[in-house]
């Protein structure tokens, strides 16, 4: 079969200024979704301009661990507000360094929550016990248990829960796996997802603890460590995403993505793998392992998933391929990739803006596109492949119960200790 390859126009960046969507027209303030940002760090700071710029939406609070972080989004705030006055002048917004505090305020609406991964799933589950709706960053949870955890928060108080896994939002995106979902590849066989590796262990020197920051409350759940720049950092070559007490690597940061999309195009939105295998040594958290050297995922209806292998999310069916990626499609042949989806082939949630979507599932009680079951399904996936690989054998798994079946030791992997006081149960 003839190959296709579409090397898209580059997209826009996934955090567009609100007023360049046509949102500079502010509601009144009885009308507007008050915010506050618990994190403003690496995705919490790239989120803030966009609700700045969102007609519906004030925020009124930021919460970080950091005291320089949150005077900046503080300043930033004040700041574009005021410019938006005849005045020119706008205080109104409160920082705190505690999120009980905020999330303890009456007159805030919902949330966003962007901090590592570790603090995830008590930080969501007190905001739903608070009455307010929920963003909150990927991978949805540090562990599996947490993940189910958040659910049924938000269940029991009837939260609006977007998780951020935008490429939910792209079109190219949602194409790739309506035509992967009506068949335009026949019957799906494989699908090859590109991640890097999990984390790991990771010893690092103390150093003077830096100004300005709580490092008790940074740490918070996770195991006790004297402070290190690089153990606290958000950049994506070191930090806490490479060590395993605050994360699970590039296996669950960015397959929450990409993972998410496979998910998505098989079917398994509220399902999952029953069997994982693995190779005996997992890869580096930068490695994308090549084709048959990382995990293998089996799923009830025969698809079986590889780690590795694609640009992004590769499906092959049994009569072509669809290949999909940020700014990239592809498909074999090429006139798989030509074809519109018709009014009676199957339609996936539509949302052209991650965080509008949020904003308006608010207002109307739907669910959102990234809805915090599909979280809890996509991370799993992750979680599973994880456990596959610090153990070195393979886990069936039982994607009804949440089980690992038969398995004491990889079953212990399904959460973590926390540190006193902090529990996520409810």
């Amino acid at each position: 079969m003839a190959a296709a390859r579409y090397v898209l126009p580059v997209a826009a960046p996934y955090f567009v200024p609100a007023a360049a969507l046509g949102h500079a027209t502010r509601l009144a303030p009885s009308e507007r979704i008050t915010l506050g940002f618990i994190g403003v760090g690496n995705m919490g700071s790239a989120h803030l301009p966009n609700f700045l710029g969102n007609r519906e939406v004030q925020v009124v609070a930021i919460c970080d661990v950091d005291r320089l972080k949150r005077d900046k989004a503080r300043e930033q705030v004040e700041q574009h507000y005021a410019a938006e006055r005849e005045s020119g002048r706008f205080r109104g917004c409160e920082t705190y360094n505690e999120f009980e505090d905020l999330l303890a305020r009456d007159d805030i609406d919902a949330v966003l929550i962007a901090v590592p991964d570790h603090w995830h799933a008590l930080i969501a589950i007190a905001a739903c016990k608070a009455g307010k709706d929920v963003y909150c960053e990927k991978p949805l949870a540090l562990t599996i248990r947490e993940a189910r955890e958040m659910v049924r928060a938000a269940r029991r108080y009837n939260t609006v829960f977007q998780t951020g896994s935008q490429q939910r939002s792209d079109a190219k995106f949602r194409y790739a796996c309506e035509l992967v979902r009506n068949g335009r590849i026949g019957k799906l066989l494989t699908v090859h997802v590109d991640v890097g590796g999990p984390s790991s262990e990771k010893y690092l020197p103390e150093e003077p603890l830096r100004e300005g920051l709580d490092w008790e409350r940074w740490l918070g759940p996770a195991p006790w460590q004297p402070y290190n720049a690089e153990r606290c950092s958000g950049n994506y070559g070191g930090g806490w995403r490479h060590i395993r007490d605050y994360s699970g690597g590039m296996m669950t940061d960015w397959g929450a993505h990409h993972f998410d999309i496979a998910q998505w195009g098989i079917g398994a939105d509220e399902s999952g793998p029953v069997e994982i295998s693995a190779p005996p040594a997992p890869p580096d958290i930068r490695t994308v392992p090549q084709p048959g050297q990382g995990v293998v995922y089996k799923y009830a209806n025969g698809v079986v998933m590889y780690h590795g292998g694609a640009n992004g999310v590769l499906f092959t069916g049994t009569d072509g391929k669809v290949e999909v990626n940020r700014d990239y499609f592809r498909s074999w042949p090429e006139e798989i990739g030509r074809e519109p989806i018709g009014p009676n082939d199957q339609r996936l949630y539509e949302s052209d803006d991650h965080a509008q979507n949020w904003v308006e599932c608010i207002r109307t009680r739907r669910r959102p596109i990234a809805d915090v079951e599909i979280g809890c399904r996509s991370v799993t996936v992750c979680h599973l492949g994880n456990i596959a690989y610090w153990l070195g054998r393979a886990i069936r798994w039982d994607p009804v119960k949440e089980e690992i079946i038969d398995d004491a030791e990889a079953s212990r992997w399904l959460d973590r200790p926390k540190r006193a006081p902090w529990r996520t149960h409810l």
